[in-house]
């Protein structure tokens, strides 16, 4: 029997990054995939191929604007799907490649296979050719990941009602696009097929889209997206999905008991994610699992079996990739007797949709709910020189300062870019910045970046100096 200082089942980005990192640090590490490749959801089914498909999708809408750049084309300019999702799958091996030349550099010994406990120091790895082999692991890391969930009456045939991973595949571009669930992955998606040329209608049962993100953020990205002719059906409760041949009928109740009917060729329920265990045979190594289905960690994300471990969208939290690797790298290191911490206030929300919108921090709502006395400072994007060279003129940057202290408390904002420049403010919330230090560093000119300056000197007694 194999032997392993640390045991981690699955190979998503909490997984094959807490492998990497134990590896690092000298343990002898293995890691199980129940798949052929590694990377788990977000490289394969999630993450990567969705933004290889906003990318794709960015480039088509873009050529709208060429005109008005001074480009002209000649001739027709269509859409292959085909092309296009076999763009995403390449964009997606490649990644993956790169995940199993990480595993050979770092030595780390790689198990395909479904792995399930025996007890609380060796799981069994039942492999496709109808084999199994047992491992024994001194410390073991639950990195499963989750699954998209659904609505106990709705039945999800693969084909015209999907989940994100068959909408990433699709053969043609549907004509109408329901979509059930206003969240990151579905309004993602609903604008890859909205460039394309879909007529896409969101419903949602909360009150606005992105519900988990500042209002301000979802009032304007509605804003943005309702121009662009995505439609929206806010503060509806789905009834029933039906599909009648290549149709499918979604039913939808208002608030005030007022029904309608939404007739597409495609419907994507994306009602969020839940945690997945199916199969891991927990209570075979006495781990405990909450009533909601994750694994239940104390803050060093420890289970009740002090040799075992769960990371990422198994246990509490953000479902977010990046959390998961943050977790993982915190479990390696608290193996390896150091004090690692993670402030999950500091855990950046994105959503790639064009314009971006990225958060940190508090929300106002959450600020207003706790009863913290806080100031506001925002600054529009069209008011960049940067925003209108490239064009890009919708969304904002707004900062939440404490009205005491001038400690950001939260960044918000919407437009060009702000995936990326959403870590500017999670240093500055790092290191306890106060609105008046990010108003004083030095903002290259000209840059979507001067957005988070200006935002940050208009919350210093309101000083924005471009607007």
């Amino acid at each position: 029997m194999s032997s392993f200082d640390v045991v981690i089942i699955g190979s998503g980005p909490g997984g094959y990054v807490s492998a990497i990192r134990c590896a690092q640090l000298g343990f002898k590490t293995a890691i199980i995939e129940k798949y052929s490749t590694l990377g788990g959801t977000c490289l394969n089914v999630g993450c990567i191929p969705s933004k290889a498909m906003l990318s794709s999708s960015h480039h088509y809408a873009e050529i709208k604007h060429f005109e008005e750049n001074g480009i002209e084309i000649s001739g027709e300019v269509k859409v292959n799907l085909e092309k296009m999702i076999a763009r995403k799958q390449a964009v997606v091996d490649q990644t993956v490649g790169g995940i199993n030349y990480l595993m050979d550099k770092n030595k780390i010994t790689v198990f395909t296979g479904i792995g399930s406990f025996v007890d609380a120091t060796h799981v069994a790895i039942a492999k496709s050719d109808g084999t199994s082999e047992t491992i024994e692991g001194k410390n073991i890391i639950i990195a499963t990941g989750s699954k998209p969930s659904s609505l106990p009456f709705i039945k999800i045939d693969k084909e015209r009602i999907v989940t994100s991973t068959e909408a990433l595949k699709f053969k043609e571009i549907p004509k109408h696009l329901v979509i059930i669930g206003g969240g990151v992955i579905g309004i993602e998606l609903g604008q890859v097929y909205l460039r394309l040329g879909s007529q896409v209608s969101v419903v949602e049962y909360m009150d606005r889209i992105i519900p988990g993100m500042d209002s301000s953020l979802s009032k304007e990205l509605t804003k943005v997206l309702k121009k662009q002719g995505m439609k929206f059906y806010v503060s509806h409760k789905v009834k029933s999905v039906e599909r009648n041949g290549e149709i499918v009928l979604v039913q939808a109740e208002n608030t005030k008991g007022e029904t309608i009917t939404l007739e597409g060729d495609y419907s994507l329920v994306s009602v969020g994610r839940r945690p997945y265990t199916d199969g891991l045979a927990t209570e075979k190594a006495g781990v405990k699992i909450t009533e909601r289905g994750m694994v239940e960690v104390n803050d060093h994300l420890q289970t009740n079996i002090s040799n075992i471990y769960a990371i990422g969208d198994v246990v509490r939290g953000a479902m977010l990739a990046h959390k998961a690797e943050e977790e993982g790298v915190m479990v390696a290191e608290i193996l390896a007797g150091q004090k690692p911490h993670i402030n999950y206030n500091l855990i950046p929300g994105v959503v790639y949709t064009w314009p971006e919108v990225a958060s940190v921090g508090q929300t106002e709502e959450q600020l207003v709910a706790a009863g913290i006395a806080f100031k506001s400072g925002s600054f529009p994007f069209k008011a960049l020189g940067r925003a209108r060279a490239s064009g890009d003129l919708d969304g904002f940057v707004k900062i939440l300062a404490d009205a005491k202290t001038d400690e950001v408390l939260g960044v918000h904002m919407i437009g060009a870019r702000t995936a990326d420049l959403i870590a500017e403010a999670v240093i500055a919330m790092e290191f306890r910045a106060s609105a008046e230090d990010i108003s004083r560093m030095s903002h290259a000119h000209p840059t979507f970046a001067e957005a988070i300056k200006e935002a940050a000197l208009a919350a210093t007694e309101n000083r924005a100096l471009h607007v």
